[in-house]
């Protein structure tokens, strides 16, 4: 059974419904429905959308993941963009945060959506108690002093724009720049992005353009690391010898 159709029928058998309640709730037909589920045909890409819609699950992950592997229960949704994906935590119950590793940068605007992408980053526990989904990214530049280029930036997933708080610090992912980390002030459906290195200037992106959102909670400066030593395990001992900076959010 392909991706799809066996991604609809566990998705109706969370809901409990019959393959005639899923086709009244997509207007469609019964006969339709044992179509898509027994590989007969694949719903059209309108079909996909009310599905993706009806659910609260991406296209992406419809496609391309296999959902019957994945908690749903510990699924948190991500605004109007339908896209979903699990929090991680380990034996202790303690919420992981996935590392977004420089290599695997490259890589997040296609594999966002998707939970097999997620489930291969790196994971680590931090020597304070976090809840929430939460995130490591890695910075380049020298655009935020102090932090300095192959810093990490640990953020909070931020589920609407509208909690964004003007002068606070984020890591957005946008569909132009990919992973930028700067400090935000919202006007609308506009946000100025500012650098804290006075030689950048601020620019404006519409929120449109926006895929996700992490507010800044701490950061790892690994500028001393050496580059063919900058992975998981020299992260995760400097968070063993404490050296994580936490810095206090800034409200104005």
């Amino acid at each position: 059974m392909n991706k799809i159709s066996s991604n609809i029928k566990h998705l109706r058998q969370i809901k409990k419904w019959s393959q005639e309640q899923l086709a009244n709730a997509l207007d469609s037909s019964r006969a339709k429905i044992g179509s898509y589920e027994e590989e007969r045909c694949d719903p059209p890409m309108d079909t996909l959308i009310k599905i993706s819609n009806l659910f609260h699950v991406s296209i992406d992950a419809l496609v391309k993941c296999d959902l019957s592997k994945v908690e749903t229960s510990s699924f948190i949704s991500v605004g109007e963009n339908r896209i979903l994906f699990p929090i991680m935590v380990d034996k202790n119950n303690n919420d992981l945060v996935e590392v977004v590793t420089a290599k695997a940068s490259a890589g997040y605007l296609n594999g966002y959506a998707d939970p097999e992408y997620i489930e291969n980053l790196p994971q680590m526990n931090l020597p304070f108690k976090v809840t929430g989904k939460h995130r490591a990214f890695p910075i380049k530049g020298d655009s935020m002093p102090p932090l300095k280029d192959g810093s990490y930036v640990i953020g909070k997933f931020v589920e609407s724009i509208n909690s964004i708080r003007n002068g606070s610090t984020y890591v957005l992912i946008t569909r132009d720049e990919g992973v930028v980390y700067k400090r935000v002030l919202k006007d609308g459906n506009y946000l100025q992005l500012i650098s804290d290195n006075k030689n950048y200037e601020p620019y404006t992106i519409h929120a449109a353009t926006l895929i996700e959102i992490w507010e800044f909670v701490c950061n790892l400066n690994m500028s001393d690391t050496k580059e063919e030593e900058l992975n998981l395990d020299s992260i995760m001992a400097m968070l063993r010898s404490m050296r994580v900076e936490i810095e206090s959010l800034k409200k104005n």
